[in-house]
């Protein structure tokens, strides 16, 4: 005990600093400490404060205790104070408990964490230490009762004091396992987690007696609640429910006895009966394990023996295996008896495991001598049916073998037979001589059998000499029919094998050769596919060469086809059936000759075709060479053209008209080339149609220079549309030529990859080339206007942001020359206003502050007058008169000061 209240005492004091956790030991150890305190007509409101003098906390100790403390002191001071509480230390530490750095100093002075531990302690010691379930105790005790009390309930899995609670089921859970009509488990939602605690918070308290020590809100908010607060709640549960368990405990008890003494019965029972009926069973199989009644054949005997068979395999096993556990039965019941103090049992008469024995092997007795009787008639009318089913074995083996014999030795098949075939049927004779030897001595073990079954006078005799004799005569015959079969198949041998001999000579000349027509007949038929002149001549000097080889070809083939008119010749001469066929080859003569016309016919088409095709290849090479031609040149062109046009458009001189002009000639010169671009689309055109699709003449695709063409066209284009922008420009902002001069030299000069467009910092250092002092000065961009930024100003970074933005809208991060012009013309010249246009209108009204249709009509063309009309609002001042129109909000919307 000292040791594990030593264990739970060293509590970590450094978890009070988390302020969840505090909370909720505040709010559950003050409601413990109420549950006790009540019953002397006294509470505390916070613990911090009312155990500060010792009284209280005495109290409570005498209380949860039930033993007197040492009177206290009555006095206000500290010393009394000190004392009280010492007091109770002392009480406490009496009941064997170590107290870790507590002291009544610190209790006295109001300490939270020191007070709060000392109430753990309290609770720990008062209130859980006893908990003890199946040789478990304190905390490991009380959770192991709330796991065997929570174990049958959905969705609850105890495991520890903190977050095993925090849905509220397991709350519910003890409760409903104790009092079930004041649950409705089955209604409650683990997603719900706040309703099943304040549901089982407040049935503990209205009618368990359970003072709610935890909210719901706090366990729920806490990523792990406080285990001391869930511990002491929960034993508060465990002690309301005590008396009930000590009933169950009680009544499981009881229960247990009456099981242990039901299942004897039982036993006993079971007992009784399987002895009785095994008993009965043996009487009845005895008496026909010892009948002896004699039988004439060797089928009865065996039918006998398989009803023995069938009763050791099916009969008896079931009522051995009754036997063993009758025996481990009476074993068992006997020890059951003996552990729980009853009576040994005693079966009724002659029922006793004993008896059983005795009557089982006089069964076993019986059983070995029905046995050894069968056996022994079995083996004495075997001998003679084995005899004689030998003999009818070994004669039907040798009959089957002889079946057809006699008409396969008289036949003629050699005479039509080649020399292979011949061969084939005397090495097929020599294994029949081989096997006719062999049966030799089956004959022979016959006749032994005959002889044996006449000396023992078998019933079957005359059958059996009969066939005995029979087998032996057909014996002689088939030896006289074998030797003459021998003498025929040699001598035609010798007749075949010189036709043999120049077959095998053809065959060995006419396959390779016509191997070699069936080849170039697929040489000549093949299908080529070539691109240019080198490939075609060199298949023309293939089969140049293959042309060359014919003539030695046709000597060979009348060479081959002489073989075969000898062969023919000599089976006539000696009229020797099927000298015509050849079994080395399947190339026949007429094979030989049809091939070789057929390659004939084939050389001419392929001469023809090589021709075509070598006129196509002709062709094409002049349509790439044509191609190539005009190709090299407009490529070139174009090349030069493109860097003309970069070059021109910065080194023009003179006035903005002026440039202009120059740059349409310079475009008109470009136009003036397209002819060539057409001729060459033309000729594109050819080379597509004549499926050509590589050229080794040239570099320049037709793709290639189309996109090259158009990339010029659009150079050009976009050079005169920046000209013409800029006279716009020059003429809207009265820019003089040399400000522009200066504006487009500028931004040349920082344009050095001639693209067309400045970068962020090279656009900066053209600003500051044209007199701007651009700088990182943020400490002047929060304390200035910069709407309107005079030549010569500073910029800062935000400053030069907002410019980039009136350049670069889009955020490209690049700056055009006609951006950087409209930006510089808005810097150096005067724009009109929205306060300039509401002063001229006031002018043409009169000094109204608003102006009529009339008046608009009178002042201004017609087509702005009713431009005003449409999009001026109707004035709403007090000085209004018919048909007044507001020109003041109409002037600002035209700035976007406002909406129109």
């Amino acid at each position: 005990m000292v040791e594990y209240m030593a264990q739970e005492e060293d509590w970590d004091r450094d978890l009070l600093l988390d302020p969840a956790w505090e909370k909720q030991q505040r709010k559950t150890f003050t409601a413990w400490c109420n549950s006790h305190l009540r019953k002397t007509g006294t509470q505390i409101e916070n613990i911090d404060e009312d155990f500060r003098d010792g009284l209280k906390l005495m109290l409570l100790l005498e209380v949860i205790s039930g033993e007197r403390l040492p009177k206290p002191e009555r006095g206000k001071m500290r010393v009394h104070k000190i004392n009280n509480v010492n007091k109770a230390l002392d009480f406490i530490a009496s009941k064997g408990v170590k107290l870790v750095s507590i002291g009544a100093e610190e209790i006295v002075d109001g300490n939270a964490k020191m007070t709060l531990g000392m109430i753990w302690t309290i609770i720990l010691r008062f209130a859980i230490q006893d908990i003890s379930v199946e040789e478990t105790s304190a905390k490991e005790g009380l959770l192991l009762w709330c796991q065997r009390k929570t174990a049958p309930y959905k969705n609850v899995n105890v495991q520890n004091f903190h977050i095993s609670w925090k849905d509220g089921l397991a709350f519910n859970a003890l409760i409903h396992r104790h009092r079930p009509e004041l649950i409705d488990y089955e209604q409650l939602r683990k997603d719900d987690p706040v309703t099943n605690l304040n549901n089982a918070f407040e049935v503990a308290e209205k009618y368990l007696d359970i003072p709610k020590m935890l909210d719901a809100e706090d366990i729920v908010g806490t990523l792990r609640p406080d285990e001391k607060a869930i511990m002491t709640y929960v034993s508060c549960f465990y002690h309301a429910f005590s008396g009930a368990q000590k009933a169950e405990t009680a009544a499981n008890r009881i229960c247990k006895v009456l099981a242990v003494n039901q299942e004897n019965e039982h036993l006993m029972e079971d007992y009784e009966k399987l002895a009785s009926d095994l008993l009965q069973w043996i009487e009845r199989t005895i008496p026909w394990l010892e009948s002896r009644s004699a039988q004439r054949t060797l089928q009865e005997l065996q039918q006998q023996l398989e009803e023995l068979r069938l009763y050791r395999r099916v009969h008896k096993p079931p009522r051995v295996q009754e036997k063993v556990q009758l025996e481990i039965n009476f074993n068992t019941l006997q020890t059951k008896l003996r552990l729980s103090n009853r009576p040994a049992f005693m079966p009724s008469e002659g029922r006793m495991v004993a008896d059983i024995s005795a009557g089982w092997q006089r069964l076993e007795q019986a059983e070995k001598g029905y046995e050894e009787w069968l056996l022994n008639e079995i083996r004495r009318l075997e001998r003679l049916d084995h005899l004689a089913e030998k003999f009818r074995q070994k004669a039907s083996i040798h009959e089957g073998w002889t079946e057809g014999k006699e008409s396969l030795l008289q036949q003629k098949d050699f005479e039509a037979a080649s020399l292979s075939d011949i061969k084939a049927l005397i090495r097929k004779h020599e294994a029949f001589e081989s096997d006719l030897a062999a049966h030799q001595d089956r004959v022979e073990q016959i006749a032994a059998i005959a002889q044996e079954l006449n000396e023992l006078e078998y019933y079957d005799s005359p059958s059996v000499n009969a066939r005995c004799q029979k087998i032996c005569d057909q014996w002689d015959v088939l030896g006289s029919l074998t030797h003459s079969r021998r003498e025929a198949l040699e001598h035609t041998e010798k007749q075949l094998e010189s036709i043999d001999e120049l077959h095998l000579e053809y065959a060995k000349r006419a396959a390779p050769f016509n191997n070699w027509m069936e080849s170039a007949m697929e040489d000549l038929q093949d299908m080529f596919i070539v691109h240019t002149i080198e490939e075609i001549q060199g298949l023309i000097a293939a089969h140049d060469q293959f042309k060359s080889t014919l003539p030695e070809a046709d000597k060979e083939r009348e060479a081959i086809l002489g073989i075969q008119r000898e062969a023919q010749r000599i089976g006539e001469q000696h009229g020797i059936k099927g000298a015509g066929s050849n079994p080395y080859t399947s190339v026949t003569p007429h094979i030989i000759g049809s091939k070789w016309e057929r390659v004939q016919a084939l050389v001419p088409k392929r001469d023809e075709a090589l021709q075509e095709e070598q006129s196509k290849q002709e062709s094409n090479e002049r349509l790439r060479l044509q191609f190539a031609s005009q190709a090299n040149t407009v490529g070139p062109w174009i090349h030069t053209k493109m860097e003309e046009i970069g070059r021109i458009s910065i080194e023009l001189h003179g006035t903005l008209e002026d440039q202009l002009q120059q740059l349409q000639l310079y475009e008109q010169s470009i136009m003036d080339y397209r002819p060539n671009l057409e001729l060459l689309e033309q000729q594109h055109q050819r080379i597509q149609e004549a499926l050509v699709f590589d050229n080794r003449h040239t570099n320049y695709s037709m793709e290639h220079l189309r996109v090259g063409w158009q990339q010029l066209l659009t150079t050009s284009a976009r050079t005169i549309n920046e000209l013409q922008n800029q006279i716009l420009t020059r003429d809207a902002k009265g820019i003089s030529q040399e400000q522009l001069q200066e504006f487009r030299a500028s931004f040349n000069h920082f344009d050095k990859d001639h693209g067309g467009s400045l970068g962020p910092e090279e656009f900066k250092a053209c600003l500051i080339s044209l007199g701007y002092d651009v700088e990182n000065d943020r400490q002047r961009q929060g304390s200035r206007d910069t709407d309107d930024i005079p030549m010569g100003c500073s910029l800062g970074d935000a400053e030069f942001q907002r410019i980039m933005s009136l350049v670069d809208p889009n955020g490209s991060g690049s700056v055009t020359f006609q951006a950087f012009l409209d930006f510089m013309s808005r810097e150096t010249t005067d724009t009109d206003t929205a306060d300039q246009v509401i002063a001229s209108f006031r002018v043409l009204a009169g000094d109204k502050n608003y102006i009529t249709a009339a008046e608009l009509l009178r002042e201004l063309p017609r087509e702005q007058a009713e431009y005003c009309i449409s999009r001026m609002a109707p004035y709403g001042g007090s000085d209004a008169g018919p048909g007044a129109l507001d020109y003041t909000s109409f002037s600002t919307a035209l700035y976007g000061e406002s909406d129109l």
